[in-house]
């Protein structure tokens, strides 16, 4: 496969700390190497865990400021870093370390794309249970920093249940390894789901490596049409009594409009998604969908993790009718809107084109404080400068944030790792 290679040779998949490091030639930065609008002076593009090394070490001795830069697809996450001397960018480090299909588990270096790595597995009737958007310019590093997740999270969890194994590159240049081929481990920490979401405020994703599941043999989809939000958490309470296993179920709105169109989908052994199908449509009116029209609900969904601006909402499942109320307001400032609920998680996402800043501003903050107030959250993944000047773009820390201060503190004490990129400024 293009730019992917596979590297059998344990010193490669290992790396042992101590290696001489590779010198990394440091580049002038461009304008594509500003992270939210914080140009740095310098870039780098290491093609290993030791090169990575050594660029870290070389930036410690100098106290420089570090960003890290993979597909750039959430980039736009969290607040612009408070200064940036150099960017290390991890689209060279592409090989494909190990992959063992007899153990369904694959070693990968952190500009490993998404769609790539499904390539490589899918030869081999085997997937990433991942299916975060952008696959084609998503790298792993990426989506492990930002603790990616897709509608298939319903079944297989987010990238915090696949990974087993990670190697994490430190502020001061060691290397530190936790979980599935240990080399070295950070006594106390489960590193690789410390990683998981920390937008690389403790340290670089060098490598990661993942538990893999078997490609399944049938996928279907079922879908609701236009129903009310509490005819949906009637219906997924009805799914949980039937004890059916989909792999997503996904309300999707669009525009202003107060109903939504519920897709659950099914994957698995043909006779096995067949009889789920079945017993899906004996609890309402539920139609299959033909392959392309399943592919084109799916792409519906997509929409609502695409455009200008992009926020995610956490609510309990049940309160699908409140976060649908405090959503609508926002929807009405929006061009080409959609909402998209993961409806046995109280996830949601809402995308679109900003077409009243003030108006769209005024109506995060007021569904945040709700949201906040009963438990949930509201975070802006993307949004117009006109937007993110108005609005925080993580809201309210939450009770662990001691402990998450407390893991910055110990994994980088000068504050040099994208520094006041991450929640509550960490």
């Amino acid at each position: 496969m293009a730019n992917v290679t596979d590297a059998t040779n344990a010193d490669a998949a290992e790396g042992a700390e101590g290696t001489r490091a590779t010198a990394v030639v440091a580049h002038p930065a461009h304008a594509r190497d500003a992270i939210l609008g914080v140009a740095p002076r310098m870039t780098y593009a290491p093609e290993s865990a030791e090169a990575c090394a050594g660029v870290m070490a070389e930036c410690a001795r100098e106290r420089l400021r570090v960003g890290f830069i993979g597909g750039g697809t959430e980039l736009s996450l969290g607040y612009p870093p408070e200064g940036l001397d150099a960017v290390i960018r991890t689209g060279a480090m592409r090989r494909v370390l190990e992959y063992a299909p007899a153990d369904m588990v694959i070693a990968v270096e952190a500009g490993v794309t998404l769609a790539e790595l499904q390539a490589v597995t899918r030869a081999e009737r085997q997937m990433l249970a991942l299916d975060a958007p952008f696959p084609e310019r998503a790298t792993l590093g990426g989506l492990v920093a930002t603790g990616a997740f897709g509608p298939r999270r319903a079944r297989y969890g987010a990238v915090r249940d696949v990974i087993i194994g990670v190697t994490l590159v430190r502020a001061d240049g060691v290397v530190a390894r936790g979980g599935g081929k240990v080399v070295k481990n950070v006594a106390g920490f489960d590193l690789p789901k410390v990683a998981c979401g920390a937008l690389g405020t403790l340290g670089l994703v060098a490598t990661a490596t993942f538990r893999l599941h078997p490609l399944p043999d049938a996928t279907a989809t079922a879908l609701f049409a236009g129903l009310p939000p509490d005819a949906i958490v009637a219906l997924v309470g009805r799914m949980r009594q039937a004890q059916l296993e989909p792999s997503s179920v996904v309300a999707i709105a669009e525009g202003a409009a107060g109903s939504f169109d519920l897709g659950v989908r099914f994957e698995g052994f043909d006779q096995g998604v067949a009889h789920q199908m079945k017993r899906v449509a004996e609890l309402d009116a539920a139609h299959p969908l033909s392959d392309d029209d399943a592919a084109s609900f799916w792409t519906r969904h997509d929409r609502a993790r695409d455009g200008a601006l992009r926020i995610k909402l956490a609510a309990l499942p049940s309160q699908l009718p409140a976060v649908a109320a405090r959503v609508a307001p926002l929807m009405d400032a929006l061009h080409g809107g959609t909402f998209a609920w993961y409806a046995t998680l109280g996830l949601g996402f809402v995308g679109g084109t900003v077409a009243d800043p003030e108006a769209a501003a005024a109506a995060m903050q007021r569904a945040r404080e709700a949201l906040t107030a009963e438990g949930g959250s509201l975070v802006v993944i993307d949004a117009p400068s006109a937007v993110r000047a108005h609005v925080d773009p993580w809201g309210p820390k939450p009770g662990s944030f001691p402990v998450m201060a407390e893991l910055k503190q110990r994994f980088d004490p000068e504050r040099r790792l994208n520094p006041g990129r991450f929640l509550g400024g960490l």
